[in-house]
């Protein structure tokens, strides 16, 4: 299957700062798209597309100005794709044709789960994403994440993953049995391209899959195990695997994006404080966080 971006590769999604009003910090904005690309070594930027980048706080034209801005950034320099999630299919139908009258690359799309409640059938899964595909020439990122989406079943995923107009599978399992057969038999069977979440990386990698989607910092130090792994080595791969293992998890009690944001106001990149009334880490926590950065080759640009 073709595809316009590096493999294997790094997608990521930039986090959004906010102004002391709450509107979308844009020179703040426009440094850590810099970051992304330059430093992170992004194969593809996410605009406005993932839980950590805290769009669910926007109205719909303040997501729409945050996609158009962060397109802008990027200046061309990487593939972009346009999250286009929402539970209701005109309104991401309305944001796939944005994306498709910007530019954008292709759009990125959670499975939703029921608004009424309950996890939804596979043929629901299929006319939703079928509903939306029909409407936009874009490739599909399909966005699994149990939480904020649905918790779809290995045979759902790789149903999802046989439409069309799906070309990427973005899941965020920690479960080695479950990666390996979306692998197998989702990327290895030319369906799609797979991309995992950061405990999986290495392994990923290894078994055939494409990469992973990961935030920043983060994704600074996925590039780094990417790059050990595509030169053969293999040691250096796993040390820098081993650092995933306590970051950010030993921090996620205050959540994945106040963690995020703080290791990369430590780092000297501003992305602002988590959107209120969530607060930014701080005291004895945030002190532990800055001496495990120093500790990681995340202060290191590849």
């Amino acid at each position: 299957m073709d595809t316009p971006i590096k493999l294997p590769g790094l997608i990521v999604p930039p986090l959004t700062p906010f102004t002391a009003e709450l509107k979308v910090d844009e020179k703040a904005l426009l440094a850590g798209v810099d970051y992304v690309v330059e430093d992170c070594n992004a194969a593809m930027v996410i605009a406005a597309g993932v839980e950590a980048q805290e769009y669910h706080y926007l109205t719909l034209e303040e997501r729409k100005h945050l996609i158009d801005r962060t397109f802008e950034y990027v200046d061309r320099r990487r593939p972009v794709a346009v999250g286009i999630s929402h539970p209701s299919f005109k309104i991401a139908v309305e944001l796939a044709h944005h994306a498709q009258r910007i530019g954008a690359d292709a759009v990125q799309l959670l499975a939703p789960l029921r608004p009424f409640g309950g996890e939804p059938t596979q043929q629901e899964l299929l006319d939703y994403f079928e509903l939306i595909s029909r409407e936009t020439d874009l490739p599909v990122i399909l966005y699994l994440n149990p939480g904020p989406g649905a918790n779809v079943s290995i045979a759902d995923t790789i149903a999802l993953a046989k439409l069309e107009r799906v070309k990427y599978v973005k899941e965020s399992s920690r479960d080695l049995s479950r990666v390996s057969r979306l692998i197998a038999e989702i990327e290895l069977e030319g369906h799609a391209k797979y991309f995992t979440t950061m405990q999986m990386l290495l392994i990923t990698l290894e078994l055939g899959g494409s990469g992973i989607t990961l935030p920043p910092p983060a994704a600074m130090l996925a590039n780094k195990v990417i790059q050990a792994f595509v030169a053969g080595d293999m040691k250096e791969a796993a040390r820098l695997q081993l650092q995933f293992a306590l970051f950010p998890a030993r921090w996620m009690h205050h959540g994945l994006t106040p963690t995020l944001k703080a290791a990369l106001k430590i780092l000297g990149i501003s992305a602002g404080d988590p959107y209120p009334p969530y607060p930014p880490i701080s005291g004895k926590d945030l002190q532990a966080l800055e001496a495990y950065i120093k500790r990681t080759d995340l202060e290191l640009k590849t």
